[in-house]
């Protein structure tokens, strides 16, 4: 064999270690979803190639053996022609100068245009791996079996799993990356995390609840439904501990209007939920009964507040507002350093307002929890303490709440 013809051979097979480079790039970063919209339009290569994408254990195995023959024959090739060329120091030359050609024409180069558009080049590729798969069949047999066997072996409990963290930050780097605006992002992770949530975390807690009690004058009523602007209002008897009903403000009118003194008749009956239901079970159970409103019970079945539709979907499309609610200003900013903080917020979105990472769990939701228990007491105005990179001062409290913190942001390099 003369030179001309090996390197003939060598340029054939650099090329061919260049495609199955690409290809092998090329399944494993593809876009399942983008393959399945194209088949979806009647691109029958698409479907093709998204059925083999879903083996890809069988693509990896034909494109692996396929890469390590050419790569062991042009480095055989390589060393036959340098030690003909150079004698002793053939080896060495041909080492050094094979590993420069094959890792950029043979692995970056061909994987980076790959990346580029993989699923173009999958569907461009389908029939040639289809082809070498039947080819290599009896070879790809045996990989897969010690594959899999190493599988069973190795295995974690969630190796498999799709978990939503994963499918979240998915999310966020299409949001970095342009191909998603902020408001397509945060409703995609609220709608992930939505399994997640407890009623817990959402309701209206009892101190801030405003109820009827089923003794009261209608005149009394009639205020209360216009100064809270609520639609609906939970009724209780003797003690809000005992809520009978929910009082529509339709029915109530109805009644007032008519002189009839006993609301009774017309009261919704009411859906008792718990603070750690899901709010997605939640949802379900407020739909089948036909009800926008659910009285949370704490543990030893007194009222610990309660929670409306509204709450619910708040958690997916984010705050509701309508012409009667007052927009709430939870995080005021005074200087580069300094912020208010309204002790009702979720001390979740204050941890992320301040890029603050927390791996403890707490059994409180609002920022006046998280406050009570740094201090372990409700604290007077003025009293503060650190926490991380923040001083946290009393700005506004009571004897019962607190109501506004001052955060400023220290330097904890001076």
């Amino acid at each position: 064999m003369n030179n001309t013809t090996i390197i003939v051979l060598l340029v054939i097979l650099v090329f061919l270690s260049a495609f199955f480079s690409a290809s092998e790039t090329a399944f494993s970063s593809l876009n399942k979803i983008r393959l399945k919209y194209l088949a979806n339009n009647g691109n029958k290569k698409a479907l093709k190639t998204l059925e083999m994408a879903e083996d890809f254990n069988e693509v990896l195995s034909v494109v692996l053996v396929g890469n390590n023959v050419v790569n062991i024959l042009s480095a055989s090739l390589a060393t036959y022609l340098f030690v003909s060329l150079f004698k002793e120091n053939g080896v060495a030359y041909s080492t050094i100068i094979m590993t420069i050609v094959v890792l950029i024409f043979g692995e970056v180069a061909p994987k980076t245009m790959a990346k580029a558009q993989p699923e173009k080049y999958a569907m461009a590729v389908y029939g040639v791996i289809r082809f070498l798969s039947f080819i290599f069949k009896p070879i790809t047999l045996i990989i897969n079996g010690i594959a899999n066997l190493c599988a069973k072996i190795f295995k974690s409990e969630d190796s498999e799993e799709f978990r939503s963290e994963e499918f979240i930050t998915m999310v966020e780097e299409a949001q970095e990356e342009g191909d998603m605006d902020e408001d397509e992002a945060d409703l995609i992770t609220n709608a992930i995390e939505f399994n997640d949530q407890d009623v817990g975390k959402v309701f209206t807690p009892r101190v801030d609840v405003i109820a009827i009690e089923i003794g009261d004058p209608l005149d009394k009523i009639d205020k209360l439904f216009r100064e809270s602007g609520y639609s609906r209002l939970p009724v209780y008897e003797d003690s809000l501990d005992n809520i009978i009903g929910v009082l529509h403000e339709k029915d109530f009118y109805y009644l007032y209007q008519n002189n009839k003194k006993n609301i009774r008749p017309v009261l919704g009956k009411p859906v008792y939920t718990s603070e750690h239901v899901k709010i997605s079970a939640l949802l379900k159970q407020l739909q089948q009964a036909k009800s926008h409103m659910a009285v949370v019970l704490d543990e030893y079945g007194g009222t610990a507040g309660i929670i409306t539709m509204e709450d619910v979907l708040e958690e997916i499309v984010g705050e509701i507002y309508d012409e009667h609610d007052e927009v709430v200003e939870y995080f005021k900013k005074v200087d580069d350093k300094t912020y208010l903080v309204n002790c009702d917020a979720d001390i979740e979105d204050m941890f992320e307002y301040f890029d603050i990472n927390v791996t403890e769990e707490y059994d409180f939701n609002t920022v006046s929890g998280w406050v009570i228990h740094m201090m372990d007491k409700i604290p007077n105005i003025g009293e503060s303490f650190e926490y991380k990179n923040l001083k946290v001062t009393i700005s506004d409290s009571d004897e019962k709440t607190i109501n506004e913190i001052k955060i400023e942001i220290i330097n904890l390099d001076e």
